[in-house]
C-alpha cells in the first residue's frame, strides 16, 4: 500500500484498495482502510491540495499601521422602486475607518475603482502598500492590474470559495447592511450617497469597537498617531 502511494501519489484510498485487489490481496475494505488512516495516506492528499492552493497566495500579514493595508468590496441594494445599485466599500485593516463607502452607482467597473483608488492619493495622499480584494470581475481587471503595478501596490486576492481570506471587509459589510442599507428607505442615488455618507461619518467617529478596545475608528488612529509622535520625541531626546 505505501509502495502504491510513493508511486501513484493522488491515487484515493479506493484506487489504492482496487490496485491491492488485482494484486491478490482479500482482505475487507474496512481493514485496509485502518490501515491507510494508520500510515497517515490519508492526510497525504489532503495536504497536497492544501499546500497547492496556498502557494498561489501570501502568508497573511497583518497590518501595524495605517493606511499600510486596506480591504474593499462591493455590497449591493436597491431603491424603493426596486432600482438597483452598487456600493464600494475600503475601510482601513489597522483602525477599521471607512476610508471610502461613496462610490455609487448602478453599474460599477474596474476603471470605477481605479478612479476612487487614485483619488485617494490625489486628494487624501494615502499612499498604499496592500489591498485585500476578492476575484471580482472588478479587481482582476487589467486597468486596475496596471494601477497596482505603477503605484507599486500589491493586491492580496481571496482564494476562491473562501470570504474569511478578508475578514476586516466582510466584516463591515455586514455591519453596514445591518445598520443602514437594511433601516433605510432610498429614494434616489442622491439620496442614497447621503445616507450612506452619514452613516461612514457616525461609524468613523461615534461607533465603538471591541477589537479596539472600546475605541472609534478615529480615537484608534488619534491614540496611534499620538503613540508615535511620543516615541519619536523619546527617540530624539
Amino acid at each position: 500500500m505505501n509502495e502504491i502511494a510513493l508511486t501513484r501519489v493522488r491515487y484515493g484510498f479506493w484506487r489504492i484498495f482496487t490496485l491491492l485487489r488485482r494484486e491478490g490481496f482479500k482482505d475487507n475494505h474496512k481493514r485496509i482502510y485502518r490501515l491507510y488512516r494508520q500510515e497517515g495516506l490519508n492526510l497525504r492528499s489532503k495536504r497536497h491540495r492544501r499546500w497547492r492552493s496556498e502557494q498561489h497566495r501570501e502568508k497573511y500579514a497583518q497590518a501595524n499601521q495605517i493606511n499600510q493595508c486596506l480591504s474593499m468590496d462591493f455590497v449591493s441594494d436597491q431603491l424603493y422602486n426596486g432600482q438597483r445599485f452598487r456600493a464600494l466599500t475600503i475601510i482601513d485593516n489597522y483602525s477599521r475607518r471607512t476610508v471610502f463607502v461613496h462610490r455609487i452607482g448602478q453599474s460599477l467597473k474596474g476603471c470605477d475603482v481605479v478612479n476612487t483608488l487614485e483619488s485617494l492619493y490625489e486628494h487624501y495622499g494615502i499612499k498604499l502598500e496592500r489591498i485585500m480584494v476578492d476575484n471580482g470581475p472588478e479587481f482582476v481587471s487589467k486597468k486596475l492590474d496596471k494601477w497596482a503595478y505603477e503605484r507599486k501596490v500589491t493586491l492580496d486576492f481571496s482564494r476562491r470559495g473562501k470570504p474569511a481570506d478578508n475578514p476586516f471587509i466582510e466584516s463591515f459589510n455586514g455591519s453596514f447592511r445591518d445598520e443602514c442599507l437594511n433601516t433605510n428607505w432610498f429614494l434616489s442615488l442622491h439620496d442614497a450617497r447621503l445616507k450612506i455618507a452619514s452613516r461612514r461619518r457616525d461609524y468613523n467617529a461615534f461607533r465603538l469597537h471591541s477589537s479596539l478596545q472600546g475605541l472609534t475608528p478615529e480615537q484608534a488612529e488619534y491614540e496611534m498617531l499620538n503613540y508615535k509622535e511620543n516615541s519619536n520625541l523619546a527617540l530624539s531626546s
